[in-house]
């Protein structure tokens, strides 16, 4: 009798032995799923000196952890990852495998899918289960941001995807939670590798990486109109503590660098507070603020679909209200 697949896996990615933010999120969100599919979330770490991580893990939703523990594991390597989990998933036989469609996630993940001869949806924006029969929906944008599809493996198993970073909400960690922490011996067979790492280093982009993490973002869209309003609307951004992002026209006129680009082919951001300035809404946009708490929205256009998302939505020309607002909180007006 074919044993049953089983359980929610999540590949949690690490850095200097810090969990990444897009595995809490991945963590979070399988434990929404679990309970939905009424099975349980487990939590894979491979790395060197990550037993304290197995806590963190189970403070996110994991009921199971999974930890892979050895020197060579310090550094990323494709062909020892991918190793380690096809044979883990082949004798744990999960029903899900989450990632994030990171650098390393986007590496690897697909070479297990193809050595467990299944399917795999990459850059997903989001997930569930559906009801009659507990396949997993990946939705994810095609037709160039233009079009949400919602994609389904309901044949082969383990379902797999790789989710982007910042489109999913994470919960607030339970440190009280309990879990199982599993320790998995290093096969030795894993760790043959045609792969040399002669070094290995963390690239940040100040920009990308500031505007991921802000709590307060203003955003120059292509109605932002003279280069006086993107400079007004810098100092707004100052004056407001908030990082400045921009939609995909703009930084492909070079009027602000690719890394301050927000959506699709940019970056995703969960701010406290997004502003606005122009942007129009289109859907390659959106799909990376939809997760702000408060979204202002400044155009002249009442049917921008951004005003369909919007907190608060201003129907005004921006050479108007950049001004005003500068005034305001300056305290001159």
């Amino acid at each position: 009798m074919t044993q049953k697949n089983t359980g929610i896996w999540v590949w949690c990615e690490t850095h200097e032995n810090a969990m990444t933010s897009v595995s809490r999120e991945l963590l979070s969100e399988a434990s929404r799923l679990a309970l939905k599919r009424g099975t349980v979330t487990c939590a894979l770490i491979f790395g060197s000196d990550i037993a304290l991580l197995a806590k963190e893990a189970v403070s996110f939703g994991a009921d199971r952890v999974y930890l892979v523990d050895h020197p060579a594991l310090s550094s990323f390597n494709d062909d020892i990852f991918t190793a380690i989990l096809t044979d883990l998933a082949r004798q744990y036989r999960p029903e899900i495998i989450l990632a994030g469609a990171t650098d390393r996630g986007l590496a690897f993940i697909p070479r297990v899918a193809t050595s467990l001869e299944t399917g795999l949806t990459a850059n997903c924006i989001g997930l569930d289960i559906r009801e009659e029969d507990g396949v997993l929906l990946q939705t994810r944008p095609a037709w160039e941001g233009n079009l949400m599809a919602t994609i389904v493996c309901a044949e082969q198993k383990p379902q797999m995807a790789t989710v982007r970073p910042g489109v999913l909400k994470v919960s607030e960690p339970d440190h009280l939670r309990q879990g199982e922490v599993i320790s998995v011996e290093c096969n030795q067979e894993w760790l043959t590798t045609n792969i040399e790492i002669i070094s290995s280093s963390r690239s940040i982009n100040t920009g990308s990486s500031n505007l991921a993490e802000a709590e307060a973002v203003v955003c120059i869209g292509r109605g932002i109109g003279s280069g006086k309003n993107l400079e007004m609307a810098k100092e707004v951004a100052a004056l407001l503590h908030a990082e400045i992002g921009a939609t995909r026209p703009i930084t492909d006129e070079g009027l602000l660098d690719k890394a301050l680009q927000i959506g699709q082919t940019g970056v995703n951001i969960t701010p406290r507070l997004y502003i606005g300035f122009g942007v129009s809404g289109a859907m390659p946009h959106v799909i990376g603020i939809k997760n702000a708490e408060v979204i202002v929205a400044v155009n002249k256009d009442p049917k921008a679909p951004i005003f369909e998302m919007s907190t608060y939505g201003l129907v005004a020309d921006v050479n108007e209200v950049l001004p005003a607002m500068l005034k305001a909180l300056k305290g001159e007006g």
